[in-house]
């Protein structure tokens, strides 16, 4: 029983690294962007209840399935847990685009790193 826990908690310490599902999940991310962004305008301007209306339930709904996507991405180790945090936040779709695009640019310095080799 010892050694099966002992896997089971050594595989949480392996890097996560996205996978099959992480387009989907910057695509949603960025869907969800947009129909946020569409919501403070229409929110903004007056006389605009009815847009406002179908803007929110569209933010609302998308905002749901982008947390259950990166939840899922999460639990198959094909994303970061704090990118669910980012999401999370107040400013919802902006956080989950900014942790995106934070995880592409950690991949592209590394995957140019390993294309150079070690510095010397």
């Amino acid at each position: 029983m010892g050694e099966a826990a002992s896997a089971t908690g050594e595989r949480e310490f392996r890097p996560r690294a996205p996978g099959g599902l992480f387009p989907w999940v910057k695509r949603l991310s960025l869907i969800e962007l947009g129909i946020f962004g569409g919501l403070l305008v229409v929110w903004l301007l007056p006389g605009l209840e009815q847009p406002t209306f179908w803007f929110g339930l569209a933010h609302g709904l998308g905002f749901l399935l982008l947390c259950l996507t990166i939840w899922i991405a999460v639990m198959r180790r094909e994303a970061p847990f704090w990118l669910l945090a980012a999401t999370l936040t107040p400013v919802g779709p902006v956080g989950s685009t900014l942790g995106i695009s934070h995880i592409e640019r950690r991949a592209a310095d590394a995957d140019a790193g390993r294309r150079t080799g070690p510095a010397t």
